[in-house]
Formats: structure tokens, sequence, C-alpha cells
């Protein structure tokens, strides 16, 4: 996957205005090495730890808004501080992650480092921590709002029920019902069905798709 190297001083265009001391500490203090990368539909950021000869390191994806940004690069140092303290005896996602994660986070709230209605969601989050970013619909639906408005996809769950979509490499569905929390789709190739998160950016049909 291409990554971009910046200065550390870079890093602040990335981030919301004010924030930058702060998650440079946090980089300066664990050596981290950090990459920026283009989107990832999957994840938005990642974490590999510091073995042998190479420091802890996090991705993150380069094409978030700042506070999509900022969440993400939280969320991945909270799993290097619970490697840090735990090893690989706990869950990755376990509830001593989700114990770091939310300390941390708190670090960041009440400085006006975030819009009102992304701290309020943010709030409400760290009440039920979900197991990644992406799967916290509620959030990642507040934090799109501040995505600029000609770099917001498609959603699936604003596609029309019995419509056709496309999703990056050309493969066609149709979308179907929603079953819980996800929609169940066909691929018309081959008739799988597959289900999709509403939150998942997709082409519709007669749309170029790249």
């Amino acid at each position: 996957m291409p990554k971009k190297e910046y200065p550390l001083q870079q890093l602040s265009h990335f981030l919301p205005p004010g924030s930058f001391e702060m998650v440079a500490a946090y980089l300066h203090s664990y050596k981290v090495h950090l990459s920026i990368t283009r989107e990832r539909r999957t994840v938005l950021g990642d974490y590999r730890h510091a073995h042998q000869d190479r420091n802890h390191r996090i991705s993150v994806n380069g094409n978030l808004n700042p506070y999509a940004f900022l969440i993400t690069l939280v969320h991945e140092l909270a799993h290097l501080v619970t490697f840090e303290k735990f090893g690989n005896r706990v869950l990755s996602h376990g509830k001593e992650w989700k114990q770091v994660y939310r300390s941390l986070l708190e670090n960041f709230l009440g400085k006006q480092l975030f819009p009102a209605d992304v701290e309020q969601a943010l709030l409400r989050s760290l009440h039920d921590l979900p197991a990644s970013s992406c799967a916290d619909e509620p959030l990642m639906r507040v934090l799109r709002n501040h995505d600029h408005p000609d770099e917001r996809g498609t959603l699936v769950e604003e596609i029309q029920e019995g419509a056709l979509f496309a999703i990056e490499g050309g493969r066609m569905f149709r979308k179907g019902k929603k079953l819980r929390k996800r929609y169940q789709c066909k691929e018309l190739a081959t008739g799988k069905l597959y289900l999709f998160s509403g939150l998942y950016e997709v082409y519709p049909a007669g749309n170029e798709v790249a």
C-alpha cells in the first residue's frame, strides 16, 4: 500500500487546530513511526508493534477529515499503549484496549478541538465502544458531515432498494433489503449474496468506476 512520509510538523495539516502538540508528544514518547496512506475502504488506520530494531508503526488514511484523522490516530495509539502494558496477552479490542482508548480520548475532549456535534457523538460512543471506528456508525455519520462536499461518495444506504451499484474494481450489485444493521445485496455476475454496511461508499449504476 503506497504511503507518504512527512516531516512531523507537516502532520499539523491533517489534524484539528490546537491538537498537534498533544499528538506529537505521544509520538515522541513512544517513538512511533507514523505513515499517512491513501484511502483504504475497510480500515481507517493500522498499528504494528515494535520488534527487533523497528519502532512502533502506525498508519492513518490521509483522505480523512481532521476530526476523523485524530480519532483514528488515537484509536491506533491505544493499541500501542495496550501492547506496551499487556503484550499479546489480551484481545486486540478487549476491555483493556477499551479502557486505554477511553483514557486517551478523554485527554482530547473538552478542549474545543472538535465541533460540538462530533464531541457529543464521541461522549456517547465512550459509553459503549465498538471494536473499530468503522463500526461506530452514529459517529461515522456525524464525522461525514465534516467531509468536503466534493469528496463525499454515495453510500449504500443512499441507494434505492433494487437499484444497481458498483464497487471499486467494477463488480456490480443489486441492493436488497436491510437485515438488522446491513444490506443484503446480490452480485450480478455470480448471484452470490453479500452484506454491506450502509456507510460503505459505492458507485451508482451509470457512474464511472475506478
